[in-house]
């Protein structure tokens, strides 16, 4: 059965070809057979409750040029694709969250659409992970910088912060009591207490890396361990992080079990796992990646299971 897949992602010229996780699950859906159509968030538009979208028709390789179009892009109804990939990168502005409320309007039992998209408005990336209290490090949000002190105190005199909207790393820092900047890193991160900070233990596992599970469907595919270098806090490849092989654990698992009916009820099916230690940090859900990765390590092909997942799903659709 041949499919029509709709990706809605950033550029395709800003793809990068050996790191990007949209890219191999189009280079994946293509070499199945299947119809590959790009749009961006512009592109997706509503005509009363009908949602429609100019999508362009497609093909991606390894090679220079990456990408080109088959066409000059043509208005579709959404219901004219099999399933819809939303993979645009974060961050989830007001346009992000307008697109999955859009995305909500198209029917389910026509287009499957990855992830969900009311579970893409309900997942935060890091008030998400507080549903699961057994499996997280001690974590407080708040406003008060007074209250992120009393929490540094309580756990032993370090923490990290983070802001609630942030990604790849972005204004993450580890504090210490000792710190003769505490005062105006927290200052900065709170901006002066107008905007909430979720701060966690500081779990020093994570000079050993901090683990990527990815998990399809609440089951783990496969994992890597990105390592941060000597002079940084945070495992991110693009500041210079450095990804090695990691097993999945017995405790990966029992943290996939953990989330796996909260997952499976919000229809987010394909999320990316932070893991430290023993413990959950964050649950990526707008464009998890790591796959490539991951399978230069494990001599894997996670997108083969991820298009399998979703060729199921559209073998059900009402067509």
């Amino acid at each position: 059965m041949v499919y029509k897949f709709a990706f809605i992602m950033d550029p395709l010229e800003g793809v990068l070809v050996d790191k990007d996780t949209t890219f191999v699950f189009m280079l994946e859906a293509q070499r199945r057979g299947h119809q590959i159509y790009f749009l961006g968030l512009r592109d997706l538009y509503a005509v009363g409750r009908e949602v429609h979208m100019y999508a362009w028709r497609c093909e991606v390789q390894r090679e220079t040029p990456h990408f080109r179009f088959l066409d000059k892009g043509a208005d579709y109804p959404i219901a004219a694709f099999d399933a819809v990939f939303m993979r645009k990168d974060p961050p989830a502005d007001a346009p992000y969250l307008y697109a999955t409320m859009l995305l909500s309007l198209a029917d389910p039992r026509r287009t499957f659409v990855l992830n969900d998209p009311a579970g893409l408005r309900e997942a935060n990336e890091k008030l998400y992970a507080l549903n699961f209290p057994s499996v997280i490090p001690p974590t407080v949000v708040t406003y008060q910088i007074a209250r992120l002190k009393e929490f540094m105190i309580d756990q032993g005199g370090e923490m990290i912060v983070k802001p609630l909207d942030g990604h790849g790393g972005e204004g993450v820092f580890f504090v210490h009591s000792g710190d003769r900047n505490l005062g105006a890193i927290l200052e900065s991160v709170t901006r002066f207490e107008t905007r909430p900070i979720m701060a966690q233990r500081y779990v020093p596992e994570v000079r050993s890396g901090d683990k990527r599970l990815i998990a399809l469907n609440g089951e783990p595919l496969g994992c890597t361990l990105r390592v941060p270098r000597d002079d940084e806090h945070r495992g991110n490849i693009h500041v210079g992080g450095t990804c090695v092989k990691a097993p999945v654990t017995a405790r990966d698992r029992e943290i996939c079990r953990t989330l796996q009916p909260r997952l499976e009820q919000d229809g987010l099916y394909f999320v990316g796992l932070d893991i430290i230690g023993d413990y959950l940090t964050e649950v990526n859900v707008t464009s998890p990646t790591g796959v490539q990765e991951i399978d230069r390590l494990d001599d894997a092909n996670l997108e083969g299971k991820v298009i399998d997942f979703v060729e199921s799903r559209c073998a059900k659709l009402f067509r």
